[in-house]
């Protein structure tokens, strides 16, 4: 199935690892020129050449979502690079668990704010290029009650800007959609770290997925990259679950 990405210019937001790496690099795969940005330098360049290797355009650059000029400064130096965006994937994510000032202050800033920011900054980039699509990253977290309170909470925040962002701008003919991942496992990521420091976490998790394993980052991206293609032009306001089942 040929998504009609070839030639056009996305733009992700932590992307240099798990499932913004994995929807960069199916959108590569597709023929679109890809930019990327994550706090890490390091793994902002590592990435970078992988997604090289798919013979498109490619940018990358350090920066802290969390930082308003920053993010503005690099969603403009995206645009410039790629010659316009027509996809906006916000999938930052501060990983702000525990129920207090400190993680409460890292959703907001980053799950939440890092998504109206981009968001803001990408827009008029969108409405030059005649419309586009945004998907934004939430999680099973934010479909409903959630022992990481403060994370379910900005994650649910983020389910509701999606649809209020999808009724504002589809006068503009930008779409704006979400996924809600369920756990995922990569190397380095939450859950691979948490099979090694809290066996019995992970363990009861995955207990609870019909299908009985972790998903995959790349199956995260499919859905992505199907999301915001043409294929997918009378979509929009929509959270997808891709979870195995496991919020059921």
């Amino acid at each position: 199935m040929d998504l009609g990405l070839k030639g056009k210019r996305v733009v992700v937001t932590g992307g240099s690892r798990g499932i913004g790496f994995a929807i960069a690099e199916t959108c590569a795969a597709e023929g679109a020129a890809v930019s990327i940005c994550a706090r890490s330098a390091g793994g902002i360049e590592t990435a970078v050449e992988r997604l090289r290797a798919h013979g498109g355009t490619v940018h990358g650059q350090s920066c802290d979502v969390g930082d308003p000029a920053a993010l503005a400064g690099y969603i403009d130096a995206a645009a410039a690079t790629l010659g316009g965006i027509d996809v906006l994937v916000n999938n930052p994510s501060g990983f702000g668990s525990t129920d207090d000032e400190d993680g409460w202050k890292k959703g907001i800033d980053i799950d939440l704010m890092g998504v109206v920011r981009a968001t803001w900054a990408a827009r008029p980039h969108l409405e030059k290029a005649g419309g586009g699509a945004v998907l934004n990253i939430s999680s099973i977290s934010g479909v409903g009650a959630s022992n990481n309170i403060a994370y379910g909470a900005v994650k649910a925040a983020v389910i509701q800007l999606t649809q209020s962002h999808a009724l504002t701008l589809a006068p503009k003919r930008i779409r704006v959609n979400c996924i809600a991942p369920g756990s995922i496992e990569f190397p380095g990521g939450v859950w691979a770290r948490r099979k090694e420091e809290a066996r019995d976490v992970y363990d009861r998790t995955l207990a609870s997925i019909p299908f009985g394993r972790m998903g995959l980052p790349e199956e995260i991206g499919r859905v992505a990259a199907f999301l915001v293609s043409d294929a997918a032009s009378w979509v929009t306001g929509q959270t997808v679950s891709v979870d195995g089942g496991q919020n059921l």
